[in-house]
């Protein structure tokens, strides 16, 4: 082919991989690079007392149309289960049940008013299609201004402090509303919600698409990372990875741009800073294998001043595939590098989670707990203050060759594999659009 180039990807999680199986489609070459001793980013998956399991909880949305489509293309689509889950709301001590119009009817930290308020903002926010507006607006003026001052105390002023911290004032309305429509639409009727996942988790996935990569005939190099993209005269002549130069027509780096400015010296000063003035959040997860479900809730929301994680996700409440008496519970803390629980070591965050169960449940006993873990990663949530939309650097940067994105670029929406895949494609269309001009 007269038009085949030669592409480098940076990493090699879904969004890496799927930008590299489009450009195999495409009839170019390709070569991943990932740091990682295996593919998958965050949604990887580890070894988990002889359990394989993923170092981050994931679940599938009824609107997730561009992972859909993926699974079809790859003829995993069997493999994709629905679960009627429930959500909880730990409010004050007591643990309440949420998600329904009758959980929210019977909730008594509300008057009428307020859940009226709660109710018109949830049907509203889940028919906006055009979030222009909102991305200019302050999230938590937004939902003031929807549900009054008591009912953002008792239903948000918790969860973003613990998840936000000094951010908290200055985040996007688009973003909290697209996550607010993305679950409020993932429901079989008015009383269930249904969530999917995919049988045998990410891996499932993860692994048909290198399989897919490799048959295009693609390399994916793990231990590998990229040290420097070579620019020359304004444009990328290739990759320095391990000391040895690699010669490339172009680089597609999926990795968190926070890495961009050093791995790539030759961008302008400019376009540097506005790179670095995208901001992350890092997340300690941790992991615990119990005997017994804490309890029948997938996702629980926690507001109470004694307890300083936002929630709790039992993941086996919705993927059952686990062993009898094996329930999988995950507990998140989002927290800046300058927070001091940062520092602590694994087992004091491990042990600190483990003292809550009691609270939430007072059932639980120490010897529930079979197994634990805490993965850490330094770029979990991406910090979208008002018109991020603008913030945000373009894929194609002005290296001509090097094209960019990240986490970030799923703005409006929140994190997912699904976003990933949408993303992926995005920033192929631009690439080869810009390699045809």
């Amino acid at each position: 082919m007269n038009n085949r180039r030669k592409f480098a990807v940076v990493g090699a999680g879904p969004m890496g991989l799927m930008a590299a199986m489009r450009l195999l489609e495409a009839g170019h070459e390709v070569d991943i690079y990932e740091r990682d001793d295996r593919i998958g980013g965050m949604s990887a998956s580890f070894d988990f007392d002889g359990l394989k399991i993923e170092r981050y909880y994931h679940f599938i949305c009824k609107t997730d149309y561009p992972l859909f489509e993926l699974l079809s293309e790859l003829g995993l689509s069997d493999t994709l289960k629905w679960t009627d889950t429930k959500m909880g709301y730990y409010y004050d001590g007591t643990l309440y049940k949420w998600g329904t119009p009758f959980a929210l009817l019977s909730f008594p930290k509300l008057d009428i008013v307020s859940k009226f308020r709660y109710a018109l903002h949830v049907m509203t926010t889940k028919g906006i299609q055009d979030w222009t507006a909102l991305d200019k607006e302050n999230a938590t003026t937004w939902l003031r201004k929807w549900l009054g001052q008591r009912g953002y105390d008792v239903l948000w002023r918790r969860t973003f402090q613990l998840k936000f911290f000094e951010y908290t004032e200055n985040l996007s309305a688009s973003w909290i509303g697209t996550r607010i429509k993305r679950i409020a639409l993932s429901r079989r009727n008015l009383l269930n919600e249904s969530l999917g996942y995919i049988e045998g988790g990410s891996e499932t996935l993860l692994e048909a698409m290198e399989r897919k990569i490799v048959q295009l005939g693609g390399r994916i190099h793990l231990r590998c990372g990229i040290d420097r993209v070579v620019v020359e005269n304004d444009r990328v002549s290739g990759v320095d990875v391990g000391g040895k130069f690699h010669p490339m027509d172009a680089v597609l780096s999926t990795a968190p741009i926070q890495y961009v400015p050093a791995m790539v010296p030759g961008l302008p000063a400019d376009f540097a800073s506005k790179v670095r003035a995208i901001e992350n959040i890092p997340v300690a997860c941790v992991i615990l294998k119990l005997r017994h479900a804490l309890t029948e809730n997938f996702w629980m929301n926690i507001s109470d001043e004694r307890i300083e994680i936002p929630g709790v996700i039992e993941y086996s409440n919705l993927n059952p595939g686990t062993r009898e008496g094996e329930h999988i519970l995950y507990a998140p803390f989002y927290m800046p590098k300058t927070h001091p629980k940062w520092s602590l070591p694994n087992q004091e965050l491990i042990d600190e989670v483990i003292g809550y169960l009691g609270k939430l449940n007072p059932a639980f006993r120490q010897d529930w707990v079979l197994a634990s873990h805490c993965h850490r990663y330094d770029f979990a949530q991406t910090i979208c203050p008002p018109a991020f939309q603008a913030m945000l650097p373009p894929m194609k940067t002005p290296v001509d060759g090097f094209y960019m994105a990240d986490t970030s670029y799923y703005y409006p929406e929140d994190r997912s594999i699904n976003e990933s895949i949408a993303t992926a494609d995005r920033l192929v269309s631009v690439v080869l659009a810009d390699r045809a001009e």
